[in-house]
């Protein structure tokens, strides 16, 4: 066992504890970001960092340490309130913070026997990050209230990186950042692949990444993700803000981005009297190109708006970006005439951890203004006919995501070679089929002429959860368009 996976299996232990007294994953994590915040600030005050702290001595790690019973409790949500006004990275970490632990001797033993025992700046960056993205996977894994809909599949985000191949003394943002694996993944892969002074380190830390998540519990979570994978800053990388407000006026070199699932834009709206109620919205926004309440195609359009000329994207999508008519054939046509959009990867079921969903990658760079498409051919692979993950069987795994990284050829992308699963389009071909529809396959599915090649029982059963999740997901937007 790992340095890292004995330090998850430590703090992991302990939740079991805490879920007696009906304490969630999702709570517990929350709880040791916290806590792993304030320790580690306590720790950058002492030598050989002797570094000054912004949180108020009175909520410091060391006023926990002091108390103890219902003394410690009253302190401990005080504390959490409190720090949840501060600005910068504090006020992300703290903001609507609170106290999911109910028996004060448990949050004591949190306190002095888990947390205060390590010294955790001590600890190497990828252990101390490689435990809490354990804990983090671990989360999103929970059926009941984990936080599914926010984890990205890291072998696919590891993929997606190598072939985008960002390099230092660049800006890359992702307008959803979920618990931050695009950006942790661009920042592995710059370290690794090339050798970095001391300035560039700096750069690289501290003014390459942003992103923005409109849920507080998310944004603390990615943020606390960057912070101990060695990404921090005193002002917090990730924005509490919801991307497609407004355009930010801010551009950058490389967006990687998986927006939330669900295909609706909507707010609470509250009355004077109290009353509560959901408004789908329609986002209207000079720099898109249409108005649609669908969040995936807003996304599309707001990902072209804030990439600079000869920016690259890569942005997860689900399959009626493809092919749904009215805003979304004018966007698909919009984002051909002024993006080289040159692939697109078809991925299989059965990889996220929300269910029901068909999604795909798109691959596209931006373009000066011109009178022609910037589009001329799209290179699409199929990695869903005829494969079959599960989220515990049958992982999805990086190496199967090899031959794509080698069909793309991200070291000449414009040498590519057709193959069974690798298909190539003209602009012309595309613009001739039904709403500029991008929803294109051309396997044989084996299991239909051959039961042998039926797969495993299990594997039916999810693909037709699957379907029948994502059926029941469209037959409720049909019944709230009705409604409307």
């Amino acid at each position: 066992m790992t340095t890292s996976q004995q330090l998850v299996s430590k703090l992991w232990n302990y939740c079991n504890v805490l879920r007696d007294d009906g304490l969630s994953y999702g709570d517990y994590v929350e709880q040791l970001t916290y806590l792993l915040f304030l320790k580690m600030d306590d720790e950058r005050t002492k030598p050989p960092y002797s570094k000054k702290s912004d949180i108020p001595k009175k909520y410091n790690w060391q006023s926990l340490l002091d108390k103890e019973g219902p003394e410690l409790e009253r302190h401990y949500i005080k504390l959490l309130n409190e720090l949840g006004k501060e600005s910068g990275i504090i006020g992300v970490i703290f903001r609507k913070s609170q106290n999911r632990i109910q028996d004060p001797a448990k949050l004591r033993k949190l306190i002095v026997d888990l947390i205060n025992k390590e010294n955790w700046l001590n600890l190497d960056a990828d252990v101390k990050g490689d435990a809490y993205e354990g804990l983090l996977e671990k989360n999103a894994a929970d059926v009941k209230g984990g936080a599914g809909q926010y984890f990205t599949p890291r072998p696919l985000i590891n993929s997606i990186v190598k072939v985008i191949k960002p390099e230092p003394g660049i800006k890359i943002h992702d307008p959803a950042s979920g618990t931050g694996g695009f950006l942790l993944s661009a920042y592995n892969h710059i370290v690794k692949n090339y050798e970095l002074d001391r300035d560039q380190n700096i750069k690289l830390k501290h003014k390459t990444f942003s992103g923005n998540d409109i849920v507080p519990m998310v944004a603390r979570l990615c943020v606390m993700n960057l912070y101990l994978h060695g990404i921090n800053g005193e002002q917090s990388p990730i924005s509490l803000e919801d991307s497609l407000k407004k355009n930010p006026g801010a551009v950058y070199d490389i967006v990687l981005t998986n927006p939330p699932f669900g295909k609706k834009s909507s707010e609470t709206i509250v009355t004077e009297e109290g009353e509560t109620s959901k408004q789908t919205l329609t986002v209207v926004r000079d720099d898109f190109w249409t108005e649609t309440s669908n969040k995936q195609l807003n996304f599309l359009q707001h990902v072209k708006s804030i990439l600079k000329i000869n920016g690259r994207a890569a942005i997860v999508l689900p399959d009626n970006v493809l092919f749904e008519g009215g805003a979304g054939e004018i966007i698909r046509k919009k984002l051909m005439e002024t993006c080289d959009l040159h692939t697109i990867l078809r991925l299989p079921t059965g990889i996220f951890y929300a269910q029901g969903v068909k999604a795909n990658v798109l691959f596209f760079d931006k373009r000066e203004a011109s009178k022609q498409s910037q589009t001329s051919k799209i290179w699409i692979y199929d990695l869903r006919t005829n494969k079959h993950f599960t989220l515990k069987e049958n992982t999805l795994k990086e190496e199967d995501l090899d031959d794509f990284v080698k069909c793309y050829n991200p070291n000449n992308r414009h040498k590519r070679k057709e193959s069974e699963r690798f298909k190539c389009f003209s602009y012309e071909e595309i613009l001739k089929r039904d709403k500029t529809n991008l929803d294109i396959f051309w396997l044989k599915d084996e299991s239909l002429d051959d039961l042998d090649k039926l797969p495993d029982p299990d594997i039916i059963a999810d693909e037709l959860t699957e379907e029948l999740e994502s059926a029941l997901e469209q037959l409720k937007e049909i019944q709230s368009d009705l409604k409307d």
